[in-house]
């Protein structure tokens, strides 16, 4: 009896076992379901992840291979664009010095003297600050003047300064500029007026200004057309003595500091100075060809002008072949 007890004990306890192994068991499964389902689900938001990465790094090499192609085009277009501009600037430096060569050769076979004195241009073919014309005579004290010259010139934006006379203690005592965009300026003792003038056609202009002391009263003359008249120019002031007279550039001190910006592009010839207002049919006649009237303060006289830093002096047409360009 005692020996089915214990078997009976035992029997059951074994069921017991088996019962908690079958509970284990079934755990361990929806364990190992579970982490099935979460390593399935992690691999996939792992997958999807590295996808995206992927993808972005993609569009990423994409953007940069474009701009690098975009920056290569850009380096491209702006080399063409220095190597034109070298070879143009070259070419014009090359067409300079060849002038000039032919110029000195010329000086040196001794062809120095032209067909009369006042037969002669400057040459200013470069916007520098350091070509220009100086005149060896100075003004007197003035209470009135006239002005004229011919010019030619094609140079944008702004012709720059035919001439400029500076004196101590006022480097615009007289200058005539054409800056930027700006109008044609007369500057009167740092004072100015706008003229109605418009040369920078590459053609041949003569160009006269009148000013007098007594209330400011100028006029501008285009071609022996009067185009421009005014007052109250730097009234009452004489222009005053001794200063100095530069062809082609603006002078900020007497004689110098020149600004490229401001330089004057192309050739002058004729420039004379007269201690009166000339009569208009004055200027007609000289603007027409028809009387040369030498300025009876500055005159136009090749050993009265000396050119410095590359700027020249050449024959000049005769007063009717310019005529002829206008």
């Amino acid at each position: 009896m005692r020996f089915l007890s214990f078997r009976y004990c035992r029997k059951r306890r074994l069921g017991e076992l088996e019962r908690q192994l079958l509970r284990k068991v079934a755990e361990l499964e929806d364990e190992k379901s579970l982490l099935h389902n979460e390593t399935s689900a992690h691999r996939q938001k792992t997958e999807s992840t590295l996808n995206a990465l992927l993808q972005r790094v993609s569009e990423l090499e994409r953007d940069r291979q474009r701009q690098l192609l975009r920056k290569v085009a850009e380096l491209e277009d702006e080399k063409s664009l220095l190597h034109n501009e070298t070879s143009a600037h070259r070419q014009k430096t090359e067409s300079t010095l060849n002038a000039l060569l032919q110029r000195v050769s010329e000086l040196e076979r001794g062809n120095s003297a032209f067909k009369s004195p006042d037969a002669f241009k400057v040459s200013l073919p470069l916007r520098t600050n350091y070509l220009y014309g100086k005149v060896k005579k100075t003004l007197p004290e003035l209470y009135a003047f006239t002005i004229c010259l011919w010019l030619r010139s094609s140079a944008s934006p702004g012709i720059g300064t035919p001439f400029s006379y500076a004196v101590p203690g006022q480097a615009n005592e007289i200058v005539l500029i054409e800056w930027g965009n700006n109008p044609i300026e007369l500057l009167i003792n740092d004072k100015v007026a706008q003229l109605p003038l418009f040369v920078s056609d590459g053609k041949w202009h003569h160009i006269c200004v009148t000013w007098t002391t007594r209330d400011g009263m100028w006029e501008a003359f285009q071609d022996g057309e009067k185009l421009g008249t005014g007052e109250n120019l730097a009234p009452w002031h004489p222009i005053k003595p001794g200063g100095v007279l530069i062809l082609g550039q603006e002078q900020d001190t007497i004689g110098g500091r020149f600004d490229a910006t401001q330089a004057f592009v192309g050739e002058l010839s004729q420039f004379n100075i007269w201690d009166r207002v000339l009569r208009a049919q004055e200027i007609v006649n000289i603007a027409n060809c028809s009387t040369n009237m030498p300025g009876n303060v500055i005159p136009w006289v090749d050993n009265n002008v000396d050119v410095f830093g590359g700027a020249s002096k050449w024959p000049a047409e005769t007063c009717e072949e310019r005529l002829l360009d206008l």
